[in-house]
C-alpha cells in the first residue's frame, strides 16, 4: 500500500464559497490541497500511472489541486482532501486485469445460427397472402 506522506501536500486555507451569514467573511475553512507527483516519495511506476491519468485535477506540471470545503472545520477539510488525495492514489495502484480473446463455443455458435434461421423464416411468413 501507497500511503501519502502528508509532509509532501500543501494545504492553503481559503474562503469557502456559499452562504455563511455573519461569519462567512471571518473564517478561512476551505482548504486547497497541491501534491506534486514528481517531487513525492510515490514509487515510478505510480507516479507514471498518476501522470498518465486524463483529470482535470492534474495540472500540466503535474500537481493535483484538490479544493475540500464539504465541512466547517478547517481540520476535516484537510482530512478530506487526504482521504480524496490517497483514494486518487489507491485507484492507480491496482492494475487492470488483461483482457484475454477467448472464441465463442461450438454449441453457442450453433445456437446463434438457428436462432437467426427461425427469426428469417418467421419474416417470410410476413409476406403478401395470395388466393
Amino acid at each position: 500500500m501507497n500511503i501519502i506522506n502528508p509532509h509532501e501536500v500543501e494545504f492553503i486555507a481559503i474562503r469557502a464559497q456559499g452562504p455563511g451569514g455573519q461569519n462567512v467573511n471571518k473564517v478561512s475553512n476551505a482548504i486547497h490541497a497541491r501534491f506534486n507527483i514528481g517531487a513525492s516519495s510515490l514509487p515510478e511506476h505510480i507516479k507514471e500511472r498518476l501522470l498518465a491519468l486524463r483529470d482535470s485535477r492534474i495540472t500540466r506540471e503535474g500537481v493535483v489541486v484538490l479544493k475540500a470545503q464539504q465541512s466547517r472545520s478547517l481540520e476535516a477539510n484537510k482530512e478530506d482532501a487526504l482521504r480524496r488525495l490517497q483514494e486518487m492514489v489507491d485507484g492507480v495502484a491496482v492494475l487492470p486485469t488483461v483482457r484475454r480473446a477467448t472464441k465463442p463455443t461450438y454449441s453457442s455458435q450453433r445456437r446463434r445460427l438457428e436462432g437467426k434461421a427461425k427469426d428469417g423464416e418467421r419474416k417470410q411468413m410476413r409476406g403478401k397472402v395470395t388466393l
